[in-house]
């Protein structure tokens, strides 16, 4: 058995702002509980909650540490009481409510997935996060079907270049916005139908002519404020918005006679504040219907860039710039 420490580094945000309030700093290896485990981080993932966090604008749910990092992965080296799996020395990733941003992270048991066939560890921590939320959304809340037509806003991004992929596979058209043409070209490469740069082009008179002027079934977005009336013209009868994050803000003019005309479905979700049965749910069935595509070849993370855990504040300065195309991922060498 792998020997736990007494203490580990962690990445502390030192007040609200931008990388720079990002520190590395000496804590206590925590203990799992009830129905949790210990992993030892080989890698974590970097997402836009953990952005917003250390703006101030996204504070830690009740019971959850304030060490940023929603994703892990690693080895199991401890478990709590009532833990049947995984074991010991498993190598596993986990979506996690905080913490990943350290050598030493408590992971529910029930969240932890097997590293996938043909991943390698440091993969396997750019999968949780993108992969909860593409699949909950996108096939649980849309309801997506073969042969129906989607919108991916954000098409570079990690969830985007996740969903290219998750919604190609399931023999959907999918559409995307990018901001270059380099990003573009990536998202076309993964499976996109079609990639619209939305600083050149009116993502709305484009999906019109891609569809003939029918409009999209489903559409993905994480951009909020301006695009929610712009979405609404995108959608054909019985279409359906997903709403996951608000980058443009939360208001927004709706036209609730378009909504009503055409039978559209408007819905959203967070997942960091849900309960650890109901995310249960979804890694179950991620790991019955999603998993198995890894080893087939028919999915891959997409990761752009990674940098060790003491260098957190340079991995934000990336994410900050949006010049990344996939997930940035940060390693650990203890």
């Amino acid at each position: 058995m792998t020997s736990i420490p007494r203490n580990m580094t962690c990445i502390e945000i030192d007040g609200a702002g931008g990388p720079e309030v990002l520190r590395a700093v000496e804590r206590s290896v925590p203990a799992p509980g009830p129905g949790e485990v210990l992993v030892k981080v080989q890698a974590a993932g970097i997402n836009r909650p953990d952005v917003m966090q250390r703006q101030g604008m996204y504070p830690p749910p009740p019971g959850a540490p304030d060490i940023p990092g929603l994703e892990i992965a690693g080895t199991v080296v401890d478990r709590g009481p009532n833990v049947d799996a995984p074991e010991v020395g498993e190598h596993v990733c986990a979506l996690v409510q905080g913490g990943g941003y350290a050598e030493y992270c408590i992971a529910a048991a029930a969240l932890c997935l097997p590293v996938p066939d043909g991943l390698d560890v440091i993969q396997a921590a750019a999968l949780p996060e993108t992969f909860f939320t593409v699949w909950t959304n996108v096939f649980g809340r849309g309801r997506l079907k073969r042969g129906e037509r989607a919108l991916v806003h954000g098409g570079s991004s990690g969830i985007g270049t996740t969903a290219i992929q998750m919604i190609h596979n399931a023999g959907a058209e999918v559409y995307v916005t990018a901001g270059t043409e380099d990003k573009c070209a990536a998202c076309l490469k993964l499976g996109a139908d079609a990639a619209i740069n939305y600083k050149e082009e009116d993502f709305v008179a484009e999906v019109s002519r891609l569809t003939g002027g029918q409009g999209v079934d489903l559409i993905l977005d994480m951009v909020g404020g301006d695009y929610f009336p712009r979405n609404i013209e995108c959608l054909a009868p019985e279409g359906r918005l997903l709403q996951i994050a608000l980058q443009r803000g939360p208001k927004s003019e709706i036209n609730l006679l378009k909504i009503m005309l055409n039978r559209l479905v408007v819905t959203g979700s967070t997942l960091r504040p849900r309960s650890v049965n109901e995310k249960s749910i979804i890694a179950e069935a991620l790991k019955r219907d999603v998993w198995p595509q890894f080893r087939d070849g028919n999915l891959k993370p997409v990761i752009h860039a990674r940098f060790p855990l003491t260098q957190a504040a340079e991995a934000h300065r990336l994410m900050d710039s949006s010049e990344h195309i996939g997930k940035i991922i940060l390693t650990v060498d203890r």
